[in-house]
């Protein structure tokens, strides 16, 4: 009898286990931030092709799944994959091949670090770097190319400011360029002392010698987009918006996505040219898993650190000078007219007061009132106030980097003043607007990580810790707001709040597994939150 009962029981068990569900991935003993319209908390997930199947307790999941890898997450905390809503995504996986400027302290240190890295190069190849801030040195002038010519007076060198919208290029590289004194150029500055060239480039003048760089060979380029990628998994990037590329970098990103190789989710923006307008126009969007394209992006106006923002009163620290737009409204007004007439989302880079009321107006235009065609402003750094009632009135999105907040405002007031100065950087009075806003980092502008994103949206302090009570904590956002900045809405922002952007069933099992909670941790703790495991699709793509 008792071998009956044994046999009967182990039949039951037998058929309860054929009777699971079948999956590919249980995730469970978590705290998973689901992020839905709850923003619910959940113990465990299940996963099957590379989407969540469901979310709940980890008693229920385990007794209803069978799962082919299972991961104890051992009470740590997962939240979906971060999304950087705005970032240069295949530039700086190029940047990490050339000299790293950022974080140099004055001329004579990027001297030093040229003087390291022309090392390793032939003679016949441009020393290039990127990442310098005359801001954060002693003397904040504008260095000079004196000391290039004469270190490199056969090699072209050519250093990007941090923000890309500024340059210094040695006597070499401008020869090249065919630049010379007294070149005029709409939306742009050669700049002249005493006759001569300083090598300093403004906004569009950058262009004039950036492209006559040689271009990046095939195995240059794909390596460029693993070391992005690579970085960016590690640091809990699952999607990156890349703001800014040629339709030639669109279709090589697409092939190296397609053979495996390129894991990361990117949506691209087309950069405003008629080639690529010529080519989307033609081929119409593009959609796979991993690669969306359907908007352009535009430039309004240059940078504050490089007073190149176009400003609606002259700048404070620089009286009779109030920057400049890069086209004409002429030329953003038609770009709006075709985009909106095609149906294609409109993205446009915009730092100064005047250069954000241009684009606002034009905008308004031809959105005309409430509508879900989610045209952004990329920045929307310095808002008049008179202005923030436009972005709620035309549903105009904002998409903000709140790390430029924490590293502006050691000299934003200098520039603007001490009353400009509060419409700057103002998240909360731009997310009032809509509801919802997107957040990103602009890397390699600022530093890649997300945490430090949330930091200064939650915190908007620096690392040590200043100033004490925050930079114009007004406009701070709470823990659960940043949180759907960096997941939902910046998935929003891209038409893919149905995919990914929170951890439901039916979207991508993109999500991190952090060792702290953000939404609990001290604030001192939050800068050194670490990233365990990243996942992407249900794979792990980073971590033990």
């Amino acid at each position: 009898m008792k071998k009956k009962i044994l046999a009967l029981i182990g039949f039951c068990c037998i058929l309860s286990c054929r009777q699971k569900e079948k999956i590919d991935l249980l995730v469970y003993n978590a705290s998973i931030y689901t992020v839905d319209s709850a923003f619910s908390v959940a113990e465990a997930m299940a996963v099957t092709n590379g989407k969540i199947v469901e979310t709940g307790k980890t008693t229920d999941l385990q007794s209803k799944y069978e799962a082919k890898e299972t991961v104890d997450a051992e009470k740590k905390f997962i939240y979906p994959g971060f999304i950087d809503a705005h970032a240069h995504f295949f530039s700086y996986g190029l940047g990490l091949q050339t000299v790293n400027l950022v974080g140099t302290e004055n001329w004579d240190d990027i001297l030093h670090h040229l003087s390291d890295f022309s090392k390793d190069l032939t003679k016949d190849q441009w020393l290039i770097g990127r990442g310098w801030d005359q801001n954060d040195w002693p003397v904040k002038d504008f260095p000079t190319n004196e000391k290039l010519n004469e270190l490199y007076p056969d090699r072209p060198v050519f250093l990007t400011r941090v923000d890309g919208h500024a340059a210094i290029a040695n006597q070499k590289a401008l020869d090249i360029a065919g630049v010379k004194a007294g070149d005029k150029l709409t939306g742009g500055e050669v700049e002249v002392k005493k006759g001569k060239l300083t090598g300093i480039l403004i906004d569009n003048a950058v262009d004039l010698v950036s492209s006559k760089i040689p271009q990046a060979t095939a195995e240059q380029a794909k390596e460029a987009l693993l070391d992005a990628q690579r970085n960016c998994f590690e640091v809990g990037l699952t999607t990156v918006d890349d703001c800014g590329l040629d339709y030639t970098a669109i279709q090589f990103i697409d092939s190296i996505q397609k053979k495996g190789d390129l894991k990361m989710r990117i949506y691209a923006m087309l950069s405003d040219s008629r080639p690529n307008y010529d080519f989307l126009f033609k081929n119409g969007k593009i959609k796979t898993d991993h690669l969306n394209v359907r908007a352009f992006k535009v430039y309004a106006d240059g940078a504050l650190g490089s007073r190149g923002a176009c400003l609606l009163q002259p700048y404070a620290d620089k009286p009779h000078w109030s920057g400049f737009l890069l086209s004409s409204q002429q030329h953003f007004d038609s770009v709006a007219n075709i985009l909106s007439q095609k149906g294609y989302q409109m993205c446009t880079h915009a730092i100064g007061d005047s250069g954000n009321r241009t684009m606002l107006a034009i905008y308004a235009k031809y959105l005309k009132g409430k509508n879900d065609l989610r045209w952004r402003i990329e920045h929307a750094q310095v808002i008049n106030q008179n202005d923030f009632k436009l972005f709620g009135d035309n549903n105009i999105i904002p998409s903000v980097q709140p790390t430029h907040a924490t590293s502006d405002m050691y000299w934003a007031a200098d520039r603007l003043g001490n009353e400009r100065v509060k419409g700057a950087y103002a998240y909360k009075q731009l997310l009032e607007q809509n509801g919802w806003i997107p957040l990103g980092t602009d890397f390699p502008v600022e530093d890649i990580s997300p945490f430090k994103t949330f930091y200064a949206a939650v915190v908007r302090k620096d690392a040590k810790g200043w100033p004490a009570d925050g930079y114009q904590k007004e406009n701070a956002l709470t823990r659960e707001e940043t949180i759907k900045g960096m997941t939902i809405w910046a998935a929003k922002s891209n038409f893919e709040e149905n995919e990914k952007g929170s951890l439901e069933k039916g979207k991508f099992a993109d999500f991190v597994i952090l060792d702290n909670d953000l939404l609990k941790a001290d604030e001192k703790a939050l800068l050194n939150v670490k990233v365990l495991k990243t996942f992407s699709g249900g794979t792990k793509v980073f971590g033990k």
